[in-house]
């Protein structure tokens, strides 16, 4: 059997130089010639998909989440029942122990769940010949160049990733090896236990949620912390202007964004700074909620993936288009935010038709940033025509509630919408474990069509 090693070196080395394309137009040949390999090798292995002979991508139906739970076994290669995955999985979460896997042997199979983020968990199915290829194109689009030259100079020290998360996963542990040292922290375990283990470690490269990074930079500033990571990355959540720049301030580092979901290794951030799709290896519709094209859901395909199929799979998630190329002169799309999901789009009707309008969550954001430094935290939760938020104020309450009613009031003013009522209720912070989010549309105003 070839070694994991070589394996993983292979798909870092293609994808760090063959796979850096310039041109548009080259990207999407590639792309081509690898959906029809995929159509033609790898659909018809699915019992989804078993009988037909699709020429494009456009002559198949749309999947989601609940259509891909729902019929687990068919959008599978490898026969794998959906009960069979879950108890896996759910006895990985229970125990804390993420190394069991479907099967054994060189066959085996890694399985995770999801965090649930949009209401229902998910699993997902790697295989072996994946994981190494997941761990060489994670490598190849994430590491800068400083980092780069330490992995393969053979007598430096070993990278230190201190990587954060609900979950680990035989996903994750593939990036373990002689050059590099992977150590993974429970989130469920809060900051408190990983601040000694990271002072001893001392990890060049530092991987969680903002959230968590957050915190982790204000242990720094408190001098309980003593770390200073040259590569930050964030994962799981939208990251905000004020966790980056507290992020900053404390490790003196910008934060890097991964855009990695159940589904796939879907964007990173160049060395510019910017976010941009791994279209090498995806293929993504844009689904355009404005008539601007400025934002779009995801409909994505991952054409190098083999035993869970991903073929047309709608995303919840809100992207917001990069007004202006990247510097870096990748061809593969440029994003400017990662906004958060569709369900964290509020809908108001407006001032003089009464139409519904879309509010989406950066605009919220930007009015609380807006608000000054009073707000420390906030939640905000849409329940008809009114607006529950919670929130942390530094100093005077009544201060903080004056300055984010006056901004959201702008807002409203700005977009010409019917002004909602604002509910003020103390800020909770989130469980352990669970992923952030500051923005939710749990009910539309009644009679209210809310359509993009």
């Amino acid at each position: 059997m070839i070694p994991d090693a070589l394996i993983m070196a292979v798909h870092f080395t293609r994808t760090r130089w063959q796979l850096d394309f310039r041109e548009r137009s080259k990207l999407e040949a590639w792309q081509q010639a690898g959906i029809q390999r995929f159509l033609r090798e790898v659909l018809p292995r699915a019992p989804r998909f078993q009988g037909l002979s699709p020429r494009s991508l456009a002559e198949l139906p749309t999947m989601d989440k609940a259509a891909m739970m729902a019929n687990f076994h068919d959008y599978n290669t490898h026969g794998v029942q959906l009960d069979a995955a879950f108890d896996i999985g759910f006895r990985a979460e229970n125990s804390r122990d993420f190394a069991p896997m479907l099967g054994a042997g060189p066959n085996a199979l890694t399985v995770g769940l999801s965090s649930g983020t949009s209401g229902n968990r998910g699993v997902f199915l790697v295989s072996r010949a994946e994981r190494l290829r997941w761990a060489g194109i994670l490598l190849a689009r994430a590491l800068p160049q400083h980092l780069l030259k330490r992995l393969l100079t053979p007598w430096a020290p070993p990278l230190r990733i201190a990587f954060f998360l609900r979950a680990n996963s035989n996903l994750y542990t593939t990036l373990n090896s002689r050059r590099i040292d992977f150590a993974f922290h429970d989130l469920l375990l809060g900051v408190e236990p990983a601040v000694p283990r990271m002072n001893a470690s001392q990890p060049d490269i530092l991987v969680g949620p903002p959230s968590l990074l957050r915190a982790l930079a204000a242990e720094a500033q408190a001098g309980r912390l003593r770390i200073r990571p040259s590569h930050v990355i964030s994962v799981a959540e939208v990251l905000e202007t004020q966790d980056a720049e507290a992020i900053r301030a404390a490790f003196g580092v910008a934060t890097h964004q991964l855009y990695q979901a159940t589904e796939g290794f879907l964007g990173y951030t160049c060395e510019h700074g910017t976010l941009h799709l791994n279209e090498s290896c995806v293929h993504i519709e844009p689904e355009w909620l404005d008539a601007e094209r400025t934002r779009f859901q995801p409909v994505i395909t991952d054409f190098t993936r083999e035993t869970q199929l991903i073929v047309r799979y709608r995303l919840n998630d809100v992207l917001r288009v990069a007004p202006q190329p990247c510097p870096c002169g990748r061809a593969e799309r440029a994003i400017d935010a990662i906004e958060g999901r569709a369900d964290e789009v509020l809908w108001l009707p407006e001032r003089d038709s009464g139409k519904a309008e879309a509010i989406y969550p950066d605009l919220i954001r930007r009015a609380m940033l807006f608000a000054g430094p009073t707000v420390r935290e906030f939640e905000l939760t849409q329940s008809g025509m009114t607006l529950h938020i919670g929130l942390l104020a530094e100093g005077d309450r009544a201060e903080a509630i004056s300055c984010v009613s006056t901004q959201l009031d702008l807002l409203w003013r700005t977009m010409n919408i019917q002004p909602p009522t604002l509910a003020f209720t103390d800020w909770q912070p989130a469980q352990p474990g669970v992923k952030r989010r500051r923005v939710r549309m749990a009910q539309a105003p009644e009679g209210l069509k809310c359509t993009f």
